[in-house]
């Protein structure tokens, strides 16, 4: 079985089944590890950036370890165990139908005119207090974090995957168990950055390293997403051009490096306007914004966005797989 069919696999069994809740989802054992790390590292280390440090390294290297050793033992039993098991590693790195879940319950609540029950919805999913949010601000804001979470659940996951893969002539383990440990590595940097990098006191310190290493690892998959969205607008025949024009003029209206490039695509494709004032945990946190105001941010604009961001992932793995050919001279 070739590298591209069990990597389509993988985004299938995520498109079927998503992350049901009645397994132990490895990732949180990520997140059970960096807990554990960070109570350690504290108790050890009077120095606050050098336990955040070791949390890092500690959690990375570990998370590696465990999906290399797991994988290289199921290759001595049977190779074709190693590829069932990496095939469900990686499957467990993804998060498109979680993703289009959420956000298409918010519109459900929505299309019901059940607001209390939207703002529920919608808090599941995003940062910000959802208490007094109007119909429009949080159509606005499952828009924001669907356009946003595209790269830390979809395309990111996958960019290291099929990176990881280039290296399996150098390993002993197939080109699908790399991307397996490829995988899990992102998953490792960005379950600490949603755990441990806070901007307040008591992760500012302890959390850069984290918040820096996370930059890093999205800068070239958040740029690329951007990219593919503008060429889904034009696939699925909404304003590819003003979703260009938007990406490249406001892609960095927002505090994170990476977080705004999804967003601007989207933002310019639907002619809305995303970013501004938001209340988070009790105070006003104010954006810049994102796109340019046509009209009202709507219901429906929560469809068009999943739409944009399936055809855009699509497009992403097509473009990755067809360098990883370029690159590596075989699918």
């Amino acid at each position: 079985m070739g590298f591209s069919l069990q990597f389509f696999i993988s985004i299938l069994l995520d498109i079927v089944f998503g992350d049901p809740r009645w397994y132990p989802h490895p990732v949180r054992g990520i997140g059970l590890l960096c807990t554990v790390c960070e109570k350690r590292y504290r108790a050890l280390c009077t120095n606050i950036f050098l336990a955040g440090f070791a949390t890092v390294a500690t959690v990375v290297t570990v998370t590696a370890g465990i999906v290399y050793g797991v994988l290289y033992s199921a290759n001595i039993i049977h190779p074709a165990l190693e590829g069932l098991i990496a095939i469900f590693l990686l499957y467990t790195t993804i998060a498109t139908k979680d993703l289009l879940v959420h956000s298409n319950k918010v519109y459900r609540a929505l299309e019901n005119e059940s607001l209390t029950r939207a703002r529920e919805e919608v808090g599941k999913i995003v940062g910000r207090d959802t208490t007094n949010l109007t119909d429009e601000e949080v159509s606005k804001a499952c828009v924001e974090t669907v356009a946003e979470n595209m790269v830390d659940g979809i395309t990111a996951p996958l960019f290291f995957a099929v990176l990881a893969s280039c290296a399996a002539p150098l390993l002993p383990l197939s080109a699908i168990a790399c991307a397996a440990v490829g995988g899990f590595l992102y998953k490792a940097v960005n379950t600490m950055d949603s755990m441990i990098a806070y901007k307040n006191e008591t992760y500012l310190i302890f959390g850069r390293v984290a918040a820096k290493l996370d930059d890093a690892v999205n800068f070239l998959p958040a740029r690329c997403s951007g990219l593919c969205l503008i060429a889904a607008a034009w696939v699925v025949k909404m304003d590819y051009r003003k979703a260009a024009t938007v990406f490249f003029r406001d892609r960095l209206n927002h505090s994170s490096p990476n977080a705004a490039h999804s967003e601007a695509a989207v933002a310019g494709a639907l002619k809305v306007r995303l970013g501004g004032p938001s209340t988070y945990f009790g105070k006003v946190v104010d954006k810049p914004y994102i796109g340019d105001f046509h009209k009202p941010i709507n219901p429906e604009d929560i469809l068009l966005t999943n739409r944009l961001v399936i055809v855009g992932s699509a497009i992403f793995v097509l473009a990755i797989l067809g360098i990883r050919y370029l690159l590596a001279g075989s699918l």
